[in-house]
């Protein structure tokens, strides 16, 4: 970490923090909440790493008051959050549940009245277990149901979110959750879940009319992306790297801005419908990046059935993640994206960056965090280098305002700002919560 003085954004841009429903919540069964997928696949012996669930996880669906506090001590002048599809729609259709629209509306209130912006995605992977019963995204009606959920929460909402996320991280959703099986709902289907990329998409599609015809707005979906690092020369090297940014950075980009899908090696289209390609494109105000580390990659052995192999990338930092600390890679990444789609980019604002280190409470309860310091402080330095080169970013969101509920991971990895004591919710703000706020939104 430099001592340097950190370098001035633009007037306006939007400084945040990030976390998703049921990392944080808890609160699984209440007041008529439905069960998700990820319901299903934590209480599935075997699927996380330490056994746990997110029954309880942060407890933010009765604190938080609390929360919003530590969002308001912070100074950000967002807050992205995600509404649980769940707890709107306990089976994914039908009517809306007035207690779960009554929780959504309490927290934007919250958050308008501590002058914090609320930034709302709809969808953070928890998908009703209903509609997954039914075909989940394989299933082109589940793209229709998505609109439905979306219209309904914007009915309510809709006058006072500031900036709504259709999706997160689409292609997370689907390589880990129904590519690799090691996300809900476990599937483990390689290349034959492009049905999964396609009716995502649509959603989000149909989504964002559905949002304009409500007039709420701007809209955004958030992308996971990871540039490509070559581990080897050779043109087979090439081929490989291509390939894997074809599949992790283009496969959900390109058709966003009009491009439609970019050419694969195994990549089956059949789900694809004629006029699907201008529903995906319809205009975006903001792209949402989500960014945590370049992926190396090289040439496949022979009869793999991957066109890439991925390799660890050597010679940088690491986090408890074991991911690489590279925070060139987010400036390369916001670069190339500038160069690829030119005129066609939408602004875009990060929404999310971060790492997890094994952050605990010394002797005098203080927790001090000083290589998340280091890592917030090298990626905020690459996003103005960016912004310096001529890339437009308007918005920069921490993951994760709090410690939570890691996914496959369990309890096991610590992103926030904020420590949690899983077995008290007590809140620490960690000794990167008061350098954020001071050295970078103060400055």
């Amino acid at each position: 970490m430099t001592t340097a003085p950190m370098p001035e954004f633009p007037a306006g841009f939007r400084w945040g923090a990030s976390t998703s429903a049921y990392q944080i919540e808890g609160a699984t069964t209440a007041d008529g909440r439905g069960p998700s997928i990820w319901d299903t696949f934590a209480h599935t012996p075997g699927r996380i790493a330490d056994g746990s669930t997110g029954d309880e996880a942060c407890d933010h669906y009765h604190r938080y008051a609390e929360d919003v506090a530590l969002l308001a001590g912070l100074e950000v002048s967002a807050y992205r959050f995600s509404i649980a599809w769940p707890r709107i729609q306990p089976t994914g259709a039908g009517p809306a549940n007035p207690a779960g629209l009554d929780f959504y509306e309490r927290l934007v209130d919250d958050l308008l009245g501590h002058g914090v912006d609320p930034v709302a995605t709809l969808f953070h992977w928890d998908l009703p277990q209903a509609l997954e019963d039914a075909g989940g995204w394989l299933d082109r009606d589940t793209a229709h149901r998505f609109a439905e959920y979306a219209d309904l929460v914007a009915a309510r909402l809709g006058d006072r979110v500031k900036l709504w996320i259709t999706l997160n991280e689409p292609f997370i959703h689907m390589s880990l959750g129904h590519g690799m099986g090691m996300h809900a709902p476990g599937r483990m289907l390689l290349f034959d879940a492009f049905p999964v990329a396609h009716h995502q998409l649509l959603g989000h599609g149909l989504a964002v009319a559905a949002l304009r015809a409500r007039g709420s707005g701007p809209v955004a979906i958030a992308n996971n992306y990871s540039p490509v690092r070559l581990a080897g020369d050779s043109d087979a090297d090439r081929a490989a790297g291509a390939a894997y940014d074809a599949l992790h950075n283009r496969l959900f980009t390109d058709p966003l801005l009009g491009r439609g899908y970019p050419e694969l090696p195994g990549l089956d289209t059949a789900a694809v419908r004629d006029g699907d390609l201008d529903v995906i494109a319809a205009p975006l105000d903001v792209l949402g990046v989500n960014y945590y580390n370049p992926t190396g990659v090289r040439a496949a052995e022979e009869g793999s059935p991957l066109p890439f192999e991925m390799v660890p990338l050597a010679g940088y930092p690491r986090t408890a993640f074991d991911w690489p600390v590279v925070p060139d890679g987010l400036r390369d990444l916001l670069l190339q994206l500038h160069d690829r789609y030119g005129d066609a980019l939408p602004p875009i604002q990060v929404t999310e960056s971060g790492c997890a280190y094994d952050d605990e409470p010394d002797t005098d309860g203080r927790v001090h965090d000083p290589e998340r310091i280091a890592y917030l402080d090298g990626h905020i330095r690459a996003v103005r280098a960016a912004m310096a080169e001529g890339v437009e970013v308007t918005g920069y969101f921490v993951w994760s305002l709090l410690d939570n509920w890691e996914w496959a991971e369990g309890f096991t990895k610590r992103f926030g700002l904020v420590h949690v004591d899983y077995a008290t919710q007590r809140r620490t703000p960690k000794s990167s919560y008061a350098w954020f706020r001071d050295r970078v939104i103060r400055r």
